[in-house]
Order: C-alpha cells, then sequence, then structure tokens
C-alpha cells in the first residue's frame, strides 16, 4: 500500500478508477467462463469491511450458483431480467435482516447498549436497508476489483423472493446482482450522466 508523507494512503491509479467506475459497465450478456467458489468468498471477505452503521452489517447474501438454484429463482425474475440472469454463472440475492441488532454484542463490543439504539421496528427496519444497501453496493465495487462483472437488478417478485429463499427468516430481498465475466452481448451505449453541477453542489 502506498503512501504519502501525511501517511495517508495515497490516490489509486487511474487504471483503477477506470476499472471500478470510469470504463465499468452493467452487464447483459455473459461468458460461461466458471466463477469459483474461493472467488466467491475473497468477494465476501473483501467487502465486509465496508463501513456500516454501528458495524452493524445487515445485508445477507445467496449466492445462487447451481442449476438447482437458479430454477428456484427463475420463476420470480422479470421478463426482461430472466434470460440474463440465467445466463451468469452466479446471481446474488442482497437482502437485510431487520433482527440484525441481535449481532450488536458481537460486532459492537465496546458498546453494551447498542441493541437498544434499534429497539423502535421501524427505525431498526430503515438502517437495516439502508446499510444493506451501502454493503451491496461495496459487493460491486469489490466485485470489479477482483475482476468481475456486475449487474445489479430490481426487477423481481420481491415476495416470491422472499419466500424461496428467506421464508421464516427476518432477512428481506433488497436487490440482485449478477457475477460473472461479461460479455458484449446486448450491450448497450453507456448512458449520460448528469454532471456535477445539476447533482451537487458545494457550501
Amino acid at each position: 500500500m502506498a503512501f504519502d508523507a501525511d501517511h495517508r494512503e495515497a490516490p489509486v491509479s487511474t487504471e483503477v478508477l477506470d476499472q471500478l467506475f470510469v470504463e465499468a459497465r452493467t452487464r447483459n450478456g455473459w461468458t460461461d467462463r466458471p466463477v469459483p467458489e474461493a472467488l466467491i468468498r475473497q468477494l465476501y471477505d473483501t467487502m465486509k469491511f465496508g463501513p456500516t452503521s454501528a458495524n452493524s452489517s445487515p445485508a445477507r447474501f445467496v449466492f445462487v450458483t447451481s442449476a438447482e438454484a437458479k430454477a428456484r429463482l427463475a420463476p420470480h425474475m422479470s421478463e426482461g431480467n430472466r434470460d440474463k440472469t440465467m445466463q451468469a454463472p452466479v446471481n446474488v440475492i442482497i437482502g437485510f435482516d431487520t433482527e440484525f441488532h441481535d449481532q450488536l454484542p458481537k460486532l459492537f463490543p465496546h458498546a453494551p447498549d447498542a441493541r437498544d439504539w434499534f429497539a423502535e421496528p421501524n427505525a431498526r427496519r430503515e438502517a437495516a436497508f439502508r446499510n444493506g444497501s451501502l454493503q451491496g453496493a461495496y459487493m460491486l465495487i469489490a466485485a470489479r476489483a477482483l475482476g468481475l462483472d456486475a449487474g445489479p437488478m430490481s426487477g423481481f417478485d420481491v415476495e416470491g423472493v422472499k419466500q424461496e429463499f428467506f421464508a421464516g427468516t427476518s432477512v428481506e430481498p433488497n436487490f440482485i446482482m449478477s457475477l460473472g465475466y461479461g460479455s458484449d452481448e446486448n450491450l448497450f451505449p453507456r448512458s449520460p450522466r448528469l454532471t456535477f453541477d445539476e447533482a451537487a453542489q458545494i457550501l
């Protein structure tokens, strides 16, 4: 790791920024190159260090890789997302645990009363959704950093996925992300983005 004179981490190279953001694309087509289990585990073990409120880490992940698991997922995908979902070697269902606060004695041990901070159910669900979404974004960036392509989607039957993969638990689906090595099949031209002045301000 490179450090500057003040011992802060130095900026990464332009090539890294291109890989993570500038040149990265959401893929709609996939090659048949497999994603090994060791890489899936490395992906989780990389993204888990992204910050969440009180280290709450509410995201929960189901990595759908087998033909049997894909057959369970397929009926719950929207028609426009089903084929590309089935083509991808990995689909990760990113959920959030509305009872995440039960893990806080382990995850935030220096604050023994941290579990009580999330006693109100609606506020707890909001915190779970917000921080779980952050963790899903960390997973996307970590996947790109590890050489994978990613295709996040929200077009699916939430209740169907809940019943199929999280029945009887306090986990709710958030979004689904395909992972693998993308092809240029059905790759659209990059869509415009808002300029800084359209989207941001400095006060």
